[in-house]
């Protein structure tokens, strides 16, 4: 055992579920085998507390690093501010300019606050929309975070969330009380959302603009002209999506504007900020009701988000991850037609999955994340593209998970897949860590 599942065998005795981030469980992984923490990362690279180096071909630290691990340039700013002073009983100018700039790319919007984290987003959103319309009811579509608001869909029914990217949540702690204020509809389902809207007294309509599709039959035009007319308060969580596929929001590339927006993730390049944008009439509310929080006047984030979306404008980082996950996404496929399997594919070009179809999926999805560990890999079934990844790095990855292929193609022709993985089958979704 390294040090690192060492650590998390400790971690898991004195921190209730092991960590603060669910998809950063060893379990979710590879259990008992995972390095679990880093001592250093750069680039695509990540080094293990015993020194052992491996290329990220996985989630780069949850989609937020779109320019590489602790790039030269943002840290760079980051470290000066550090030397100049994070905090003080002023306020930091960075956010005024970092508001400006949000402003400027997405011309629909008037008005900008900041956070630190995408769930706190979410809140400040709903909160804000809520205080605009007046109404209580909201209709979701998407994950958008762990706050009460949104576990309160599961109230009473453990299934609504269970298409909505994680099943399993459970709403306990969540106040009985909010049952009936939160409603999820299906992407591409306008006639559900519609619906909901006629049958219930929904204030606000929260979505992702995409994730694993894309709108069909003009679903986004209808939303929007939907919300228009009944006179809703239109959320894109674009946390995830943000800045991957154009410079903002994804929904850009479809010509709907919502009335707010949230970023997250990419903004900062692995330094901790979120945005909520949206139109005056709607961002106004914010007045209205208690939003504040100390530490979202911290200045390190407004600094990097501000250096972050200039190297991005600069390098034109969203065409670049977009072309590195398209190709990623087609030598999966070439490579399982190769060896005669069958796959599936999924999501945004630059934040690709694929997954195995039948019953050993996931022992399947085990057995490459466990090989290609051993091939100096951190490995799973989905990246994250970074403009760190470059085609030579691309190349020696594909080199390394084609006889891993092959090992699950000789299990689907027979051979027993417990006989090759070394631990437990990795998770899938929530599952509670004893």
């Amino acid at each position: 055992m390294r040090s690192g599942q060492k650590l998390w065998q400790r971690a898991k005795n004195i921190i209730p579920g092991g960590n603060m981030l669910l998809s950063k469980r060893a379990e979710m992984f590879l259990p008992e085998q995972w390095p679990a923490y880093y001592s250093k990362a750069k680039g695509c690279k990540i080094w293990d507390l015993d020194g052992k180096e491996y290329i990220d071909m996985c989630i780069m630290g949850i989609g937020t690093n779109t320019l590489g691990y602790s790039h030269e340039e943002v840290d760079a700013a980051v470290m000066a501010t550090v030397a100049s002073g994070n905090m003080s009983t002023l306020n930091a100018a960075e956010e005024v300019y970092l508001a400006e700039k949000l402003i400027e790319i997405h011309p629909w919007a008037d008005m900008a606050r900041f956070a630190r984290s995408g769930g706190e987003a979410n809140a400040i959103a709903i909160r804000i929309a809520r205080a605009a319309s007046n109404k209580d009811k909201v209709a979701i579509c998407g994950y958008h975070g762990w706050h009460d608001w949104y576990l309160a869909a599961n109230l009473g029914d453990d299934n609504h969330l269970a298409g909505h990217l994680l099943p399993g949540l459970d709403p306990k702690g969540v106040p009985q009380n909010l049952k009936g204020s939160v409603f999820p509809f299906n992407y591409n389902d306008y006639d559900e959302l519609e619906n909901l809207v006629n049958t219930h007294d929904i204030g606000v309509i929260k979505m992702e603009v995409m994730r694993n599709q894309g709108p069909e039959n003009d679903f986004l035009y209808k939303v929007r002209e939907l919300a228009t007319r009944r006179g809703i308060v239109l959320i894109f969580d674009e946390c995830t999506s943000g800045f991957r596929q154009t410079f903002g929001g994804i929904h850009k590339m479809f010509g709907v504007e919502p009335d707010i927006a949230m970023f997250g993730k990419a903004l900062g390049n692995g330094y901790a900020v979120t945005a909520i944008i949206g139109r005056r009439e709607v961002m106004g509310a914010a007045q209205s009701t208690f939003i504040s929080s100390t530490f979202w006047t911290e200045r390190i984030g407004s600094t990097a988000a501000l250096k972050t979306l200039e190297i991005m404008e600069r390098e034109k980082s969203w065409e670049k991850i977009t072309e590195t996950g398209t190709e990623v996404t087609k030598r999966w496929k070439l490579l399982a037609d190769k060896h005669g399997l069958s796959i599936t594919t999924s999501g945004l070009p630059a934040i690709t999955s694929f997954g195995f179809t039948g019953p050993n999926s996931l022992a399947y999805k085990t057995l490459i994340t466990q090989e290609m560990l051993s091939r100096g890999y951190l490995a799973s079934n989905l990246l994250f593209s970074s403009t760190a990844h470059t085609p030579e790095i691309i190349d020696g990855y594909f080199e390394a998970l084609d006889p891993v292929f092959s090992l699950v193609k000789e299990c689907e022709e027979g051979r027993d897949i417990s006989t090759l993985l070394k631990g437990p089958v990795c998770h899938a979704g929530f599952k509670r860590l004893n």
